[in-house]
């Protein structure tokens, strides 16, 4: 199984005038690296990729791969239209990742049977083995344990699913319907506990871009059965797991990696900066987290 543990939904980081910070986004990946992260997912929403150009999009990849030490790398190519979205696998794909990440098309909510032609399409398209991305928050369509399974088990080339749901009932029951060898992951960082404690495999992480090490030994010690230890690490997280989350995501984990002077806080529009509360929050929660 190529992603398990814990991987983490890189963020890009700006420069003040809205230019990629090339070069703190180089200590950000060796920092994961060396942290021992499992996979890293580049060009996902945490990424702010509906604000990148393709140009971006490919040099932020490029840059990654360079720098990831061999793991795995799972790339964002998900869009809301299938031309768009093969547009992204024709972009990225040539640069070596190891699978595409496909969100449900946003804004045009599809009906099950559009989930699954959508997907099929998208796979038998691809080059490279396809994660479905289930996140209806953002989405507004909800992806459903029938047409997951019936995609994982008809559909050759789909692999996985990163699911954000934040429905544990919903998971539980792809969990135990998932065909070996098939990966689901938490989207949700303060559900990855109780889904790996369930059988999901690990989680794509916004909360590693600031703690590395502490969420991806979590899922560690998860994976090897160690329930007591997993316990404690997501206990002592998880006032990170919801700092993460008080403004839309990635905008406190930006604040967080400003407040940790790793990172600057700067967006790209639509999205603004944080608010002064998140980087009041954010100094206490990370105080607390390495006191």
């Amino acid at each position: 199984m190529l992603f398990k543990g814990c991987g983490t939904a890189l963020v890009t980081p700006f420069f003040s005038d809205g230019a990629v910070d090339y070069d703190t986004l180089t200590t950000l990946v060796d920092r994961q690296v060396e942290a021992g992260v499992d996979f890293l997912v580049p060009l996902g929403t945490t990424a702010e990729t509906p604000a990148l150009s393709p140009q971006e999009k490919a040099e932020i990849f490029k840059l990654v791969k360079q720098h990831a030490g061999g793991k795995p790398l799972l790339a964002g190519v998900g869009t809301n239209n299938y031309p768009g979205t093969i547009a992204n696998i024709d972009l990225l794909a040539p640069l070596g990742p190891d699978a595409l990440l496909v969100v449900v098309p946003f804004y045009n909510k599809p009906t099950q049977k559009g989930q699954y032609e959508y997907f099929k399409a998208i796979a038998e398209y691809s080059p490279l083995p396809i994660v479905i991305y289930n996140v209806p928050g953002r989405t507004g369509a909800n992806m459903l344990p029938d047409t997951v399974i019936r995609l994982a088990t008809e559909v050759p080339g789909i692999i996985g699913i990163k699911e954000a749901s934040g429905k544990y009932d919903q998971v539980s029951e792809i969990i135990a319907r998932a065909p070996k060898g098939f990966a689901v992951l938490s989207g949700d960082d303060d559900l990855t506990f109780a889904l790996m404690a369930t059988g999901a495999h690990g989680v794509i992480s916004v909360a590693s871009n600031i703690a590395p090490k502490e969420v991806a030994d979590m899922t560690h010690e998860m994976l090897r059965g160690h329930l007591s230890e997993a316990r404690a690490l997501h206990h002592r997280l998880f006032p990170l797991f919801k700092a993460c989350f008080v403004e839309s995501n990635p905008v406190p984990a930006k604040a967080a990696l400003s407040v940790l002077g790793l990172a600057g806080s700067s967006l790209r529009l639509p999205l603004s900066d944080p608010s002064e509360s998140t980087f009041e929050l954010m100094d206490k929660v990370l105080a607390e987290l390495w006191k």
